[in-house]
């Protein structure tokens, strides 16, 4: 998912996209502990999503407490 689709979204919408990103990793995982992955680069992709998640909703919540 592109970072600026995520800045688009709301604090709630990029929470909910996270938690659908971390149950597909652990789907993931489990695929790859049992052998039967289909696509190896996709573990790769999602860590990054998170990754992404979690930067934008840093970002926001210092939006949040800035003072001007």
């Amino acid at each position: 998912m592109k970072p600026a689709q995520l800045r688009d979204m709301t604090v709630d919408e990029i929470k909910e996209k996270l938690a659908g990103f971390q149950e597909k990793l652990f789907n993931v995982r489990a695929e790859m502990a049992t052998g039967r992955v289909e696509r190896p680069g996709s573990f790769a992709a999602l860590r990054k999503d998170i990754a992404r998640c979690h930067t934008i909703l840093k970002e926001k919540k210092g939006e949040n407490t800035k003072t001007s």
